[in-house]
C-alpha cells in the first residue's frame, strides 16, 4: 500500500504493510509515475506503516534514490520502524546519507 502526494515540491509516499517481491513493482511504479509528472526537488519515503520488508525493499530504495538523483532532487527516508533498522543498515542504504 501507498499514498502518494505532492505539495510545495515535494513527493511524500507514505508506504504501509509489507514490502516484497509481489508489492515493490506497484509501489516503484506509483512513485515514478507521480515523481516524473511533478519532477520534485524531494522525494520522501515514509516507512511508518512498513511492518515487513524483504530485498525488494531495499530495490526500491535504491531505485528511486537514482531516479531522483537523475531528476536533479534528494531523497529522505523517514520513520524506518526498528525492525527494519538492520536491514538499512546491512545492505549500506544508511550510508546514502538519505535517512532522516
Amino acid at each position: 500500500m501507498v499514498d502518494v502526494t505532492y505539495e510545495n515540491g515535494v513527493v511524500t509516499a507514505k508506504l504501509g504493510g509489507e514490502i516484497d517481491h509481489h508489492l515493490a513493482p506497484k509501489l516503484r511504479g506509483e512513485i515514478d509515475a507521480k515523481c516524473e509528472s511533478s519532477r520534485p526537488s524531494r522525494l520522501v519515503l515514509d516507512f511508518g506503516r512498513v511492518g515487513f520488508m524483504d530485498s525488494s525493499g531495499v530495490g526500491l530504495v535504491m531505485g528511486r534514490y537514482r531516479m531522483i538523483s537523475l531528476l536533479g532532487g534528494k531523497l529522505e527516508v523517514v520513520n524506518v520502524p526498528p525492525n527494519l533498522e538492520k536491514i538499512f543498515v546491512l545492505s549500506g542504504l544508511e550510508n546514502l546519507g538519505v535517512m532522516k
